[in-house]
């Protein structure tokens, strides 16, 4: 039995559970939009590019079409369809000489080889650094709570950093940071952020590829390009000038040289003993031009107004962008087309849409949010939920959707990290009236919570998660779904190679979004405010505004 009619026999079983209360969708309209959202005309889909405004509008055109109204900001006592998001963009100009010294002699790093150097983020429009020492600060944690501080005694001032990535129990799998589920001290947006707060002069971060959750090519993509953050107040609090990524066999070369043994230093860098090591007789220069200045991109926002309570609002959301034109891969191409990552969350934005907009009016407003600047460290959605245009405390949950699987059927599904919540307890349950089983993030150690758009509503209160595809297909089962999960990590994720495929035939995807109208459908025709786990960190922030909701 090939594929195609496997994924078409098994998507008419668990729906069937659905078939009085939830629309269908049409997989090949879901293909569609991937194939237009992905081609080599909308060049990756960066922020501020032509990209974006071909996608800015084909996506309204299309939310047009399907029936929804402009959701985004207020003019003249209307809404457009989007929202200004104001970013700062910052890009290296030409090459950047980059080096390090030991004991008097100078290796050259090649951008993008030994070394991925982001453009500097702190406002800096030049970076000159002659002979930085450097110092390993283990996993660049300070953590009060844990009683974990990887600080100890040590003055950043003028002084490279080299961390670790990940937390400190990840190949251990036990201690005081989650074991093998990342927490945010794991995430490298921590570790720039702590380094700027420690008054550092730069931060590097080391790649492993099992730790980080993805191979070289995957950072070199992603930070060698053009860089975007939210417009501060106040940038060098939470950026210093270097940022960037050393790959590993250059970073233990560098230890072996100034007499360390980074095997032994990592090790040591598990426990709470350890101290910062000065790398002595090691130091790092570097001399580039920054251009930067702020630019506005755009949310996208649809909306359908709810018919009892349109002053209560249900959040679907997606994010548009993608990584642009960049560096060439082994075949020369520059487009970072994006197809799964994240065309197929923006086209399954669209057909939620089109569902609500021809069915019953719902109670509550469901917002259909297409976010910019994902790629970039969540910016889109943290400009929303930092200056929502719906009230958050009214906000009744978000359910977000990135980098959904094209192809095939799967007996079950997952979420982007496993953060308890009434609403994930409700999407399990349909889940479960479907036929569907749910597996807690099967990989937790890739800190998926935190690189997924509902992250940044989820820390300010809102309940939120973040659908995965399932990795048990109808047709070769796990061991399947992990072997594609694993080869598009490898070859495609962050690549140009995330291109539209003319065998996927969209029967997963087609077959879950019922399960996710419904989770949406029911929220938006209830009373019910969904809330965090008892022991979850965001539960107070959320109870915080309990008086705002009716």
């Amino acid at each position: 039995m090939n594929r195609i009619l496997a994924s078409a026999i098994a998507l008419t079983l668990p729906i069937i559970a659905y078939a009085a209360n939830a629309p269908t969708f049409d997989a090949k309209r879901l293909s569609d939009e991937v194939k237009v959202l992905s081609s080599d005309a909308f060049e990756g889909r960066g922020p501020a590019t032509a990209g974006e405004t071909k996608t800015v509008e084909y996506v309204i055109a299309q939310m047009k079409e399907a029936g929804l109204e402009p959701g985004g900001d207020l003019k003249d006592g209307k809404r457009l369809w989007t929202q200004a998001v104001p970013l700062l963009r910052a890009e290296i100009v030409g090459d950047p000489s980059l080096s390090i010294k030991v004991d008097g002699k100078a290796e050259t790093l090649k951008q993008g080889e030994q070394i991925a150097v982001r453009a500097a983020m702190d406002g800096s429009t030049k970076v000159a650094i002659e002979n930085a020492p450097l110092v390993f600060v283990g996993y660049g944690t300070l953590a009060p709570e844990r009683k974990w501080d990887d600080f100890k005694g040590v003055d950043l001032k003028g002084k490279i950093a080299i961390a670790l990535i990940n937390d400190p129990d990840f190949e251990s799998g036990q201690g005081d940071f989650g074991g093998k589920a990342m927490t945010y001290y794991g995430r490298w947006t921590y570790k720039y952020e702590e380094a700027a707060r420690q008054g550092a002069l730069g931060l590097l971060v080391v790649h492993e590829t099992e730790p980080a959750s993805y191979g070289w090519p995957t950072v070199k993509n992603s930070n060698t390009n053009t860089m975007f953050d939210v417009v501060r107040d106040d940038p060098k609090a939470v950026h210093t000038p270097v940022e960037g990524w050393l790959q590993l066999d250059t970073t233990k070369a560098l230890f072996k040289q100034a007499g360390l043994d980074f095997d032994a230093l990592k090790k040591q860098a598990q426990t709470r003993a350890f101290k910062p090591v000065p790398i002595k007789g090691a130091s790092f220069s570097a001399d580039y031009a920054v251009d930067s200045g702020v630019i506005t991109s755009q949310n996208i926002v649809g909306r359908i107004d709810g018919s009892k309570h349109p002053d209560e609002f249900v959040i679907y959301s997606a994010h548009w962008d993608h990584l642009g034109v960049g560096q060439p891969d082994a075949n020369g191409d520059t487009i970072y087309n994006g197809a799964v990552d994240n065309a197929t969350g923006t086209a399954a934005l669209i057909e939620l849409g089109r569902a609500f907009a021809h069915a019953p009016k719902p109670e509550r407003t469901v917002v259909f949010l297409n976010v910019t600047a994902e790629e970039k460290g969540l910016l889109g959605s943290e400009y929303y939920s930092s200056r929502p245009l719906y009230p958050l405390a009214r906000t009744v949950g978000v359910i977000n959707m990135d980098a959904l699987d094209p192809t095939g059927v799967a007996r079950n599904f997952t979420t982007s990290g496993s953060a308890q919540s009434d609403l994930l307890d409700a999407l399990i349950a349909d889940g479960k009236a479907a036929g569907m089983a749910y597996v807690t993030d099967p990989h937790p150690e890739a800190g998926h919570f935190f690189r997924s758009d509902h992250f940044p509503f989820a820390k300010r209160g809102v309940p939120s998660l973040s659908y995965g595809s399932g990795n048990d297909w109808v047709e070769g089962g796990i061991e399947a779904g992990e072997a594609a999960g694993k080869d598009y990590v490898s070859k495609r994720y962050h690549q140009p190679a995330d291109e539209w495929q003319a065998d996927w035939t969209f029967a997963g995807m087609a077959h879950d979004l019922p399960l996710l109208y419904k989770l949406g459908n029911d929220l938006a025709n209830s009373r019910r405010w969904p809330a965090w786990g008892k022991d979850s960190e965001f539960r107070a922030i959320r109870e915080a505004s309990a008086a705002e909701r009716k």
